[in-house]
């Protein structure tokens, strides 16, 4: 830029459409050139109409109707060319912006995810699962601990418990002994068998009798 230009100011650089606006603008020329195209196909179909009319009547004006419909058909193959040219310009410019929003989106992915890294370190990470590791280790063992029956007391020997429990037991007996005949009375048992009468039968020992003689023989053997 030349010291004049810098002094008065030189013409400002125009600052082209976004891809956006340009794929807007191309859409808006599409459907420009397809009114086109349809005003042209219209007209055609029309000067083919008047040259047939006029075939044999007026040579002239067919003539002239197929010239006019000619130039329109010349016209309308350059539409076509000139449609098939901007489309595909526009799909170019809708792949590229496409791709800008993509790689803008996976950029902004990778900042977010290097920031996010940023107070990271890999060997305080692998620190902290070493911990982690240790405390589960820690925790279980606690749970086994836990979980194990503690033995309340002290240990008996098993000889000694025997010996207990025939004690026990014979206190038991003894008691139902008591309960069962009179305390500290001696029940006198006969020693001779009673004389038989004859002609009448043996007399049985009544119920009171035989229970106090079962019991006399208790007490004799648990002396």
């Amino acid at each position: 830029m030349s010291f004049l230009s810098k002094v008065f100011g030189g013409k400002k650089e125009e600052k082209g459409p976004t891809t956006a606006e340009a794929i807007q603008n191309l859409r808006q020329t599409e459907e420009m050139l397809m009114k086109k195209q349809s005003f042209l196909e219209k007209k055609i179909d029309e000067e083919l109409a008047v040259a047939k009319a006029n075939g044999t009547k007026n040579k002239r004006a067919a003539i002239q109707a197929l010239k006019r419909k000619n130039r329109y058909a010349k016209q309308l193959q350059q539409i076509d060319g000139t449609l098939a040219t901007i489309e595909m310009q526009r799909e170019a410019l809708e792949g590229a912006n496409t791709n800008t929003a993509v790689l803008t989106t996976m950029k902004s992915a990778a900042d977010a995810l290097k920031k996010a890294h940023q107070n990271m370190d890999v060997d305080q990470v692998h620190e902290m699962m070493d911990d982690i590791a240790e405390q589960q280790d820690v925790a279980k063992e606690i749970s086994e601990a836990i979980s194990n029956p503690v033995a309340l007391g002290h240990d008996y020997d098993d000889d000694e418990l025997e010996k207990e429990l025939e004690q026990l037991e014979q206190e038991a007996l003894d008691a139902e002994l008591l309960k069962a005949g009179p305390s500290g009375m001696d029940v006198p048992v006969p020693t001779e068998e009673p004389v038989a009468i004859p002609g009448k039968a043996r007399a049985k020992p009544s119920h009171t009798q035989q229970e106090e003689d079962d019991m006399k023989e208790l007490q004799m053997w648990a002396s």
